[in-house]
């Protein structure tokens, strides 16, 4: 039966609002932490959600050399905000897009094997890394609640009570509702927040008024990509996080749909992935995975058809081109945003958490690896200069927690889990 074209865009804009605020808060906090201009915010805002929409139809897409074939909606991932902001904070933005564009790459040429390589980051690898990037975005929400680093008024009450009254808000809605009003409670808080900063004057409408209503997207806007070891492997294990991520989410709208999915088709949605993450690299954007909170909309909704993702690839990309659109979100105040963060990127830390909930903690060779590579990166995040003394071949690996931790993940599972195995192996293959 052939679906209404009107009914497929009021759910192709269902789907657009259930990820809208997941997809603009990435650049408002990663633009803000960087020091970036208004105007050079309300095009990385507007990119951004262009970039999820070509994301969106590249991954829907299904043909011999990408794209899964199912109802999935991609979006900057989270995984990326702490180690982008430290990135940037460390070699500046052009690094950035220099390690975004050799990450994309990787995905890429590893799509193929990367069903061979998942044995070197189960849970206990993948739940480990999302804690401890979750765990460091926590002071950059704390600023912002506060008022923004560097802010005149940082720590006053405005600023206080406005991120938790965003906080509070965004939790009630949790409690009392449900579906839909519950997958955009953190849209939906963001609007109320602003609604009662602009009745307390906190509000600023000049980046609204001087953008332009529509714009041609620049590849390397911010400049030509620098390349940096640390930030390149450092964006690659995030990339690894997310896609180890989207395997769950292909398999469970495989499952919705009652599609079986085989090697080829997970190669064509890695590689998907990848290309994806090129071109946010060129058009300065965004590293881009599956977003799951577009497959509980799946569920809620029970449509699965392919024409209502579609739809909704072409709305953002139609929004992505109206830079007035995107300044709108600009205008939210730091404060507001800190208390929305609060949420999200303790969603982040629960991520990792729900992740660990999979390993077996009977096993005392998981919880050190669990203990080492989390205090490995907390420490190496609160002291930055704890490898400072070492080589700079060593510091490529130490120089950031993100990468310290995760490293130290992967190696402890190797020598206790992968190792293990293999010697329990042996002498059943020599039988």
């Amino acid at each position: 039966m052939k679906e209404h074209p009107l009914k497929i865009a009021s759910l192709g804009l269902q789907h657009v609002l259930a990820m809208y605020a997941g997809a603009v808060i990435v650049p408002l906090i990663v633009g803000g932490a960087l020091g970036l201009t208004s105007e050079q915010l309300t095009y990385l805002v507007s990119i951004d959600i262009l970039m999820c929409g070509i994301a969106t139809i590249l991954q829907v897409w299904k043909n011999r050399f990408f794209g899964i074939g199912l109802p999935v909606v991609l979006g900057c991932t989270f995984t990326a905000v702490g180690p982008m902001i430290s990135i940037g904070g460390e070699y500046g933005i052009s690094a950035i897009y220099g390690a975004i564009l050799v990450s994309g790459l990787f995905v890429v040429l590893v799509a193929k094997y990367f069903g061979k390589l998942v044995k070197f980051f189960p849970p206990v690898v993948t739940g480990s890394v999302v804690t401890i990037i979750g765990i460091t975005l926590i002071p950059v929400a704390v600023n912002n609640m506060a008022g923004g680093v560097g802010s005149p008024d940082f720590g006053s009450l405005q600023n206080i009570g406005l991120s938790f009254g965003t906080l509070l808000f965004i939790i009630i809605l949790y409690r009392f509702f449900t579906g839909f009003i519950r997958a955009v409670a953190i849209l939906l808080g963001l609007l109320c927040g602003t609604v009662v900063a602009y009745f307390m004057g906190m509000v600023n409408f000049s980046a609204v008024s001087e953008a332009s209503m529509f714009h041609i997207i620049k590849p390397f806007y911010f400049g030509m990509p620098t390349f940096e070891v640390t930030a390149i492997l450092t964006m690659i294990l995030v990339a690894i996080v997310s896609l180890v991520e989207s395997t769950g989410v292909y398999f469970a709208l495989g499952d919705i749909c009652k599609q079986q999915l085989g090697e080829k088709d997970l190669a064509n949605g890695y590689r998907a992935e990848g290309l994806a993450i090129i071109l946010g690299g060129i058009f300065n954007a965004f590293p881009y995975t599956t977003f799951s909170q577009n497959v509980g909309l799946i569920q809620l909704s029970g449509v699965k058809t392919k024409n209502v993702i579609y739809t909704a690839g072409v709305f953002l990309i139609i929004l992505g081109l109206v830079p007035k659109i995107g300044a709108i979100t600009t205008i939210i105040p730091a404060s507001v945003l800190g208390g929305a963060m609060i949420a999200m990127f303790g969603m982040v830390i629960a991520s990792g958490i729900k992740m660990l909930s999979h390993v077996d903690f009977s096993s005392q060779e998981n919880l050190l690896i669990i203990a080492c590579s989390v205090g490995m990166g907390l420490g190496v995040t609160v002291v930055p200069d704890l490898f400072a003394s070492m080589p700079a071949s060593v510091q490529i690996l130490t120089e950031n927690g993100i990468v310290a931790g995760s490293l130290t993940a992967i190696f402890l599972n190797i020598i206790f889990n992968i190792t293990k195995k293999n010697k329990q192996e042996i002498p059943i293959l020599n039988k």
